[in-house]
């Protein structure tokens, strides 16, 4: 059961990115999203987790359709995709956590998480995608939800090896 261990991979590892639209500079925001990446990643190896990479793109275009296009030029073959949208399912960190598992049981290689631009995402991204996630009804800044969504990755690590962090 989840949570009740670590659950070591039945064999090979599942690398997580989060690819985004937009750098974030020099905010606060950056040092926490690397610092959840960066513990995703030790804490994930022994599970066949990570290692966690952030990715930023820039478009030189505005818009959904130029976003959409680079963020699909950067997905790579085999990669299952989860594209952060207000309209996605909504997740218990625990049911996350389950869902990551599920999918490198699964045999899954690659996963890439998907956050799009200030106006979402093009029809063809979200076409692409496997499945959507959202982080409630809320609207989130940019670079919250992208703190939020590697914290989230962080949490769910922790809850699949067995690790007091998250509390019920």
């Amino acid at each position: 059961m989840v949570g009740r261990g670590p659950l070591p991979a039945p064999g090979g590892q599942l690398k997580i990115t989060i690819l985004a639209i937009a750098k974030l500079g020099r905010t606060p925001e950056v040092g926490l999203v690397k610092d959840y990446a960066e513990r995703a990643t030790a804490s994930g190896r022994a599970l066949g987790l990570g290692p966690v990479d952030i990715v930023e793109l820039e478009s030189r275009k505005p818009g959904k359709a130029a976003e959409g296009e680079l963020l699909l030029e950067h997905l790579g073959d085999g990669a299952y995709v989860i594209a952060c949208d207000e309209h996605g399912k909504a997740h218990t960190s625990r049911a996350f956590a389950t869902r990551i598992a599920r999918l490198r049981d699964d045999g899954a290689r690659k996963l890439t998480i998907v956050i799009g631009g200030a106006d979402g995402h093009s029809p063809e991204l979200l076409a692409r995608a496997d499945e959507t996630l959202a982080f409630g009804v809320q609207t989130w800044p940019h670079a919250l939800a992208r703190v939020m969504l590697a914290e989230q990755v962080y949490r769910a690590v922790t809850i699949l090896a067995g690790s007091p962090y998250h509390r019920d």
